[in-house]
């Protein structure tokens, strides 16, 4: 428990407390007692001047009985002590306490010792000179006195009853004592008032302190611990989630989408394993089949050539080459898939490439009885790509062609042209985030072969996702909801649930609210929240305007692929050849045209052909 940054945290904020609040309480009682004591000063001046005042008279008239009465009355006020008055000698002359009349005190007692500490006694004295605080015995309460000289006056020495000359300035002084038992039982009063006021406070701070440091940094803290623990055990798919909107949240944040990439990563790496195991064993394959594959290939054409007069044996050495060369295609699709790779690109004509891969497959056209049909733009600009990638493109999209047609043959037709495509209705979404940074695209549900954008979706009592079709200006959206035509949905990220719904803004056609998607490096996409709104803008790529791109369409006559089937077609091994095909043709198409940064799509229909339609950047732009 000692270790925790809890702990070290309330510790150091309840000393630092104690440590304020004491000092805090020290000084004000410190101010407290200097400001009784400068008032009881004050006071206790005022009554001496007061006291002087009353005998003044009853001096000069040498009247002692009434001076000493009103010295007698005054000293029996509540809180004075006493009153004397003491002539220069420091004889006592008059008291409130007549036993005392008479005495001569010593002049270097506490009283007298400021006045006659040079041997002559000082005519002017300092308040602060003039005062004293003492205790009578050691278990007394504190008294206060002040002493306030009596000065020679004219009255006096041209009296006849007095007898003190001009030139002595000091008749005597008035000593008045004070008890200060009321104000130090008013400084004990704030003393015990001051420490319990520390000590609630100091309680109700470490409490606050606790439940703060518990609440924002403690439970925080034990989440991420536990994430660091789960990562470190190889628990990759964990996330903490939304914590708070502070460092910590962010560094929450931060852990999630390191946690995300790290994933990502090590599917990637995984899937590099895979491949680079696959190609392996591809490269194996074909080093100790293909040699065996083509002398049984060469044997059993030899003897089918031998068995025309014995249809029992013909029929099974049919079987043996069919499948021998079925193998072979097998071999060359795994090695195809498995050798995909970053495409080495130099500036290349497009038309020359389509032409060698036309001259490749030339012959098995023919065999096919298939036309292959060219109509390719002249002065097309060069662009930048792999011209041995892009040969493997177009070979295996002539292939797959011919596959498609029936006995009879077909027609092939491939053409180029320059295009100029605005981004609304072709620019491509590739990668998006939410506002806290998680990743929305989906690679399990796909639109038109692409990964889609998942999104949280609410309509009503409804809740479910929406992939949102990642062409932008397209609306080809999947609702996994029921949602009535028109209505409103309310949309957030998958994983944080953070709104993606922008409260200042509306839909400009019906008034609607947009939700809003991040694009890295791009800006945003906005569109309208309802069912059928197909308003969508992409501020950036709007002002970046229309680029230029490479058509290549590839058309064929042949059976045509089912509609359920062209989302799933760009997915490794998916076929519908059956035992023909590897499945892997155009999911090395897709990379490869990927990784040039352009785009594929099909359009098909059963029974009258299939197009391919192809998009290059001239200017390689990615990310679409």
């Amino acid at each position: 428990m000692l270790k925790k940054i809890s702990f070290k945290i309330i510790f150091s904020a309840t000393i630092a407390t104690i440590v304020i609040i004491s000092t805090f309480a020290f000084f004000n009682v410190r101010f407290l007692e200097r400001t009784l004591v400068s008032e009881i000063k004050r006071h206790a001046a005022q009554q001496s001047e007061t006291i002087k005042s009353s005998v003044r008279s009853a001096m000069l008239a040498n009247n002692r009985d009434d001076i000493g009465e009103i010295i007698k009355a005054i000293g029996k006020q509540k809180c004075i002590q006493g009153v004397r008055i003491l002539n220069k000698e420091g004889e006592i002359n008059y008291s409130s306490d007549p036993s005392k009349i008479g005495e001569m005190l010593d002049k270097k007692a506490e009283a007298c010792y400021t006045c006659h500490a040079t041997g002559v006694p000082l005519e002017k004295l300092d308040m602060k000179d003039r005062t004293r605080i003492f205790r009578i015995h050691p278990d007394s309460a504190r008294t206060f006195g002040v002493i306030n000289p009596i000065y020679n006056e004219p009255s006096c020495w041209t009296s006849d009853c007095h007898i003190h000359p001009e030139e002595q300035k000091v008749l005597g002084v008035l000593d008045l004592t004070v008890c200060l038992k009321t104000m130090d039982n008013e400084l004990n009063s704030a003393r015990i008032d001051m420490v319990v006021f520390a000590l609630i406070a100091i309680i109700l701070l470490g409490v606050l302190l606790w439940f703060v440091v518990r609440l924002w940094v403690d439970k925080p803290v034990k989440k991420l611990v536990r994430a660091t623990k789960e990562v470190a055990s190889g628990n990759l798919s964990y996330t903490i989630g939304h914590l708070n909107d502070d460092e910590l949240g962010a560094l929450a944040r931060s852990f999630d989408n390191m946690t995300r990439k790290t994933a990502e990563a090590r599917q990637q790496l995984f899937q590099s394993d895979k491949m680079a195991s696959l190609g392996r064993l591809a490269a194996g394959v074909a080093h100790e089949i293909n040699n065996p594959l083509t002398g049984i290939l060469t044997y059993s054409s030899f003897l089918l050539k031998r068995a025309k007069n014995q249809p029992e044996l013909k029929n099974d050495l049919e079987v043996i080459v069919h499948e021998t060369k079925r193998s072979r295609e097998i071999v060359k699709g795994l090695l195809d898939f498995a050798r995909q790779s970053v495409p080495k690109k130099n500036k290349a004509n497009i038309r020359h490439v389509i032409e060698r891969a036309a001259t490749v497959v030339e012959h098995q056209l023919n065999i096919s009885k298939v036309k292959l049909e060219t109509e390719l733009a002249p002065n097309l600009p060069q662009v930048l790509i792999d011209a041995n990638q892009m040969q493997q493109v177009f070979t295996n999209l002539i292939v797959n062609a011919s596959h498609a047609m029936c006995e009879n043959g077909g027609s092939i037709r491939i053409s180029t042209k320059l295009i100029s495509l605005k981004p609304y209705g072709n620019a491509q979404v590739k990668q998006a985030l939410c506002p806290k940074g998680h990743n929305l695209m989906d690679q399990d549900v796909k639109i038109n072969g692409m990964p889609s954008i998942k999104l949280r979706a609410k309509s009503g009592n409804n809740e479910g996702f929406i992939n949102l079709d990642p062409v932008y200006g397209k609306n080809r959206h999947k609702y996994g909801i029921l949602i009535d035509d028109k209505a409103e949905v309310e949309l957030s990220c998958p994983k944080c649930q953070t709104s993606l719904i922008d409260p200042k803004k509306r839909c400009p056609q019906c008034g609607a609210p947009i939700y809003f998607i991040e694009i890295p490096g791009k800006g945003r996409i906005e569109g309208c929240v309802t069912k059928g709104g197909e308003w969508q803008h992409w501020k950036i790529r709007e002002e970046e305007g229309a680029k230029e791109y490479i058509e290549i369409k590839t058309a064929d006559t042949g059976c045509g692929i089912p509609p359920e089937n062209l989302s799933k077609i760009f997915e490794p091994f998916f076929t519908t050849k059956g035992q023909k095909g590897t499945g892997l043709g155009l999911s090395v198409i897709w990379g490869i045209i990927d990784n040039h940064g352009g785009t594929i799509h099909v359009e098909s229909e059963v029974n009258i052909g299939t197009i391919f339609t192809i998009h290059l950047p001239v200017d390689d732009t990615k990310n679409e």
